[in-house]
């Protein structure tokens, strides 16, 4: 039997979630719900599923949803998503408050569902790879601007942007406890944090420089790992990995290009597995809470620095 699988919210990134489903194997795209009948309708005639403007009528219809909503929906969505007992995938953030998440945590431990977070960054196929030769990092930066586009600007640029790095972060150190962030930040044209900067240190010592920008006249994904005797940078926009290494010659400079692999594709189908085989996924609940945390506390540090 397929996985029978719903997407609410066919916005920008919904309509890819509804995309890739109608093509994975042993998927079936049941149905779609948004607010947007005609957007919706499109979609489901191109995708040969049912339509619906009220999210909970697909509900009895699906085994797996994914819910790709503003990021202030979330978890009233999720909740009754899992209170229904259907396995999630949330895109990030998981929600825009430690509470709220908490909640979802506990609701989905309590009715045995699978709650995945959209953090697609970690199946980028340039991340996995450079993550192969990163071993104990020392310093990291991190670098994530684009124009403005209008998207995510219901939460601060932290929310939006920040986390994909906080999360990566937090994956590379491995538990490592924080000693202490700084961060700044400012509004530019929203009323919400549009530039962040934050400095990260961890109790083995390891510092991290986490930089997000909505406002920049470049589009930049960038990860800088410096470690005994290497340096290596994981350029996501361009599928790239630049690792320099100390040898006796010298130092010694090398480009290393991943299979050209579509993250999303890798990440849902990675849903569609931990579905089927009853596993805990990749970046479950409690990770993409821990870094909704980290975020959080940038942004509140901020937040104080404008009084």
């Amino acid at each position: 039997m397929p996985v029978r699988v719903g997407v609410i919210g066919v916005g920008y990134l919904g309509q890819h979630h509804a995309r890739i489903y109608s093509d994975i194997e042993g998927v079936e795209l049941a149905a779609i719900a948004d607010i947007d009948e005609n957007k919706a309708y499109s979609l489901a005639e191109k995708f040969g599923c049912k339509t619906y403007s009220d999210y909970r009528k697909i509900l009895p219809m699906v085994d797996a949803i994914s819910i790709v909503t503003p990021t202030t929906s979330h978890y009233n969505i999720a909740l009754e998503c899992l209170k229904a007992g259907k396995d999630i995938l949330v895109e990030k953030p998981l929600t825009d408050n430690i509470r709220d998440a908490d909640k979802l945590v506990a609701e989905s431990e309590k009715n045995g569902c699978i709650l995945q977070v959209g953090h697609i960054e970690r199946y980028n196929p340039t991340f996995i790879k450079g993550s192969e030769i990163i071993n104990e990092p020392e310093f990291i930066e991190a670098e994530r601007i684009s124009p403005f586009y209008g998207r995510g600007t219901d939460v601060d640029v932290t929310l939006d942007l920040m986390i994909h790095d906080a999360d990566i972060v937090l994956s590379i150190i491995n538990r490592q406890t924080i000693k202490e962030i700084r961060a700044t930040g400012i509004k530019i044209v929203t009323d919400k944090i549009d530039v962040a900067k934050a400095w990260i240190e961890f109790d083995n010592g390891c510092v991290a420089v986490l930089k997000a920008s909505r406002f920049s006249q470049d589009k930049k994904r960038m990860l800088r790992v410096y470690q005994k005797g290497t340096f290596i940078t994981i350029d996501f926009q361009n599928n790239e990995i630049h690792h320099y290494r100390k040898t006796y010659e010298g130092l010694y400079s090398d480009i290393i290009k991943p299979d050209n692999k579509e993250p999303l594709r890798e990440e849902l189908i990675d849903f569609i597995h931990c579905v089927k085989e009853r596993m805990r996924p990749k970046v479950s609940a409690v990770e993409a809470r821990n870094a909704l945390k980290i975020v959080l506390d940038i942004t509140d540090i901020i937040k104080k620095r404008e009084g």
